[in-house]
């Protein structure tokens, strides 16, 4: 196995940042984080940093698509192109993301699933599969399609779940008929379980958190906040998140979804510990703007693509983030105001916790996986390494 050492860059560690750091790595694996300067064998691959920053990899665990392909595309080369238009943002692992769908709709997704995991060589790594839906609150459903929306029904999701041992997560809302056992069920699997597309009140997202629910999805997005019923005011889904210390909570750090106050505000209640960022990332993340389909490409909802975000035709909604996990790091940085150090374990160290694979990723720290990227301070990444090899190098980074 070759050796390969980043030199004379910005080591983002979970202790600090190391000037003029380096990592040396061992085929797949970390071998050692240091300052200063390091022995080298004649074999070894020397990267100069050239003053960059030296992260560890992008955690995405919510994506539905980029590069012009969904997912739900149900197609191999379609996880395949995802995959390979990520990596080149700095992502280097994440969940693959479906939308409500029939069922046997989302059997051709796990199919595909299986098939490309064993097949992708060039792209950000696969963690397993999220279930977004299809048990949802009808009046927080976005821009999922409605004529899919159900409550838990026990035949059905046993039966999913025992199609794949891929899914490593579910989306659905506490307050649903049957979601309570629905919750326990996917716990008693040992999968992640969130909160997401929600009306739930406080009390009923408790009962959710202490069934299993321990993520709030797309924080903000499709859930409920304070409400008046019969001129009483109730705490909602929001809430919850906030006073639930336990609770981790997703991000969408786009600007968009979420401005810079708000921003801010989720840092200083939650902090970095308990904050994921993530994309949210639909097929048009990576193209240029105009006409796209949210779903899959046959079927799927036409959406317009402008000012950095999707909305819906007639422009009343949001119909899904356009994202890459760079834009999210920069945001946080340079419009919310927060230190890099904590940004990055935002969107690193925090979800591989959150997704349980934080024993071999989410830092840079020796025997875990050789995922790294190094950008400028631009957030500009130059380059992406995956358990070891280089997925991407922009042009003017030679080795």
């Amino acid at each position: 196995m070759e050796k390969l050492i980043i030199y004379n860059g910005k080591v983002i560690t979970p202790k600090g940042i190391i000037e003029n750091g380096f990592v040396l790595i061992h085929g797949e694996i970390i071998e050692n984080v240091g300052e200063g300067e390091v022995e080298v064998s004649e074999d070894t691959i020397l990267i100069d940093a050239k003053g960059k920053f030296i992260s560890p990899g992008f955690i995405d665990i919510h994506v539905h698509g980029g590069g012009g392909h969904d997912f739900m595309d149900g197609s191999v080369d379609a996880f395949l192109k995802i995959a390979e238009t990520h990596v080149k943002y700095g992502t280097t692992a994440l969940n693959p993301t479906t939308l409500t769908s029939e069922v046997e709709d989302l059997f051709i997704t796990l199919d595909s699933y299986k098939e490309a995991n064993r097949l992708n060589t060039k792209g950000a790594q696969f963690l397993g599969v999220h279930l977004e839906g299809p048990y949802f609150a009808i009046s927080q459903r976005g821009a999922q399609d409605p004529k899919y929306i159900r409550n838990p029904n026990p035949e059905e999701y046993k039966k999913i779940l025992d199609y794949s041992d891929d899914i490593i997560r579910w989306s659905a809302a506490p307050e649903l008929p049957g979601a309570i056992e629905f919750g326990r069920y996917v716990r008693s699997k040992g999968k992640v379980l969130a909160l997401a597309h929600t009306d739930a009140l406080y009390e009923e997202a408790l009962e959710g958190f202490n069934n299993g629910y321990t993520l709030a999805t797309h924080f903000y997005s499709a859930m409920s906040t304070v409400t008046r019923r019969n001129a009483y005011r109730y705490a909602g889904v929001v809430e919850a998140g906030y006073l639930i210390d336990e609770m981790d909570v997703e991000v969408i750090a786009d600007g968009v979804h979420l401005p810079a106050p708000l921003l801010q505000l989720i840092y200083k209640i939650k902090g970095p510990d308990r904050i994921a960022l993530i994309t949210d990332a639909m097929r048009a993340a990576g193209m240029p703007e105009g006409e796209s389909i949210l779903g899959n490409k046959d079927t799927g909802l036409k959406v317009i693509v402008e000012g950095g975000v999707a909305k819906l035709p007639d422009l009343s909604a949001f119909a899904g983030s356009v994202a890459t996990a760079d834009r999210l790091v920069r945001t946080m940085v340079y419009d919310a105001g927060i230190p890099i150090i904590d940004v990055v374990k935002m969107i690193s160290e925090t979800p591989a916790r959150i997704m349980g694979v934080n024993k071999t990723k989410g830092t840079l720290e020796k025997g875990k996986d050789a995922d790294v990227v190094i950008f400028d301070d631009q957030i500009k990444i130059a380059m992406t390494i995956v358990k070891g090899d280089i997925k991407y190098r922009e042009t003017a980074f030679p080795v």
